[in-house]
């Protein structure tokens, strides 16, 4: 009787060989530089953490439009190509593999970004909470809504951004799908109040990231692309009143596409959901042929336990990565881990980025 798999287990993802199944999640840090262009820091900040089975990188907008965070990095400059080139071959010196997160904020970003123009969405409907710019804390405004003869340029977009995460040498890519961004806001009807091809109802709602999915698998070959969902996540006006039958639609097309994974974010707290709250991720691991990610709130043992019971493949770590370089030997000897300087999460530039501790 073969054993159960281990979150230190090997897996294959596609035809690459993962090391162990701990993943680091995707995580802005807000470090990059003049030209959105990524820090040279970011190479020892990855290579550091290059013993995970999996690096996704943080957000990286796919145009000018997409952005809405300070210090953000991008993948549609030459500039920025080659910071990542530079990132990524480092870690594969290390040994790692590391996966590009693309990103378009939509309506989650501020004028302050875009030289007076109004941010990007599906529908012109404003979203509680705050963007920080130079600025400082400013409160997001009503976007406006794309045209329809714009949405192909959203999908190019995103294409473009694969095609330079393969030109930088990246391992495959994630698209961001989650969180309350472009594709997210056209996913969900509480964003998404359309009534031409784009919205309406869920098909509908689901084309345009079906379509950048379709997209980048054209580029990358669908097994190195993985596509992010939060179907939670209630943040920034973020709603959807048939949120099982929203997911459930949109994971049984990213599984005809045959993504190479999905990558779920639970609200979770050490494996056991909020209150009142129903996890969908067990009837999306039936919908998705792929690797299932699961991530939120996991520690060793409830990683360990989510793997075991076949309801993940994957583990992915947010914080306890952030804080512990070293994260999968310390998990697997029992270390104590290090705790973390939320004061530093966004800026410090080497402080709270590269200086935590190692084992020795």
């Amino acid at each position: 009787m073969q054993d159960a798999p281990s979150l230190f287990s090997p897996f294959r993802l596609g035809s690459l060989e993962l090391k162990n199944r701990l993943v680091m999640a995707p995580m802005t840090r807000s470090r990059a530089l003049e030209g959105n262009v990524p820090n040279p820091l970011a190479s020892t900040y990855y290579v550091q953490r290059a013993s995970a089975g999996l690096i996704i990188t943080e957000a990286t907008q796919v145009s000018p439009q997409g952005v809405g965070y300070i210090r953000t990095p991008g993948i549609h400059s030459e500039e920025q190509v080659a910071g990542w080139k530079r990132i990524v071959e480092a870690v594969h010196a290390a040994g790692g593999t590391i996966f590009a997160q693309l990103w378009h904020v939509g309506r989650m970003s501020h004028p302050d970004f875009h030289d007076g123009a109004l941010p990007v969405a599906p529908s012109a409907l404003a979203a509680e909470g705050e963007v920080f710019t130079l600025r400082g804390r400013t409160p997001m405004v009503t976007p406006r809504a794309l045209e329809l003869s714009e949405i192909p340029g959203i999908v190019e977009q995103f294409r473009l951004g694969a095609a330079n995460a393969k030109a930088a040498g990246f391992d495959g890519v994630e698209i961001h799908g989650a969180n309350g961004y472009l594709l997210d806001q056209f996913l969900r009807d509480g964003s998404n109040h359309r009534t031409d091809a784009y919205g309406g109802s869920i098909e509908k709602r689901a084309r345009l990231p079906l379509e950048v999915a379709e997209a980048v698998a054209g580029v990358w070959g669908a097994q190195r692309v993985g596509y992010r969902i939060s179907p939670y996540f209630s943040m920034y006006s973020m709603s959807d009143r048939q949120p099982a039958e929203t997911f459930t639609y949109l994971t049984e097309r990213l599984a005809r596409l045959r993504l190479g994974y999905l990558h779920v974010t639970e609200p979770i707290t050490g494996g056991v959901p909020s209150e009142g709250t129903v996890r969908l991720t067990p009837l999306l691991r039936q919908k998705f042929q792929g690797a299932l990610i699961a991530n939120g709130g996991y520690d060793s043992r409830t990683g360990q336990e989510v793997v075991a019971r076949g309801e993940a493949d994957l583990v992915a770590y947010g914080v306890p990565f952030l804080a512990n370089p070293d994260l999968p030997q310390r998990y697997q000897q029992g270390s104590v881990l290090n705790a973390p300087d939320r004061a530093t999460f966004f800026a410090g530039e080497e402080k709270g980025y590269i200086d935590y501790p190692s084992l020795r």
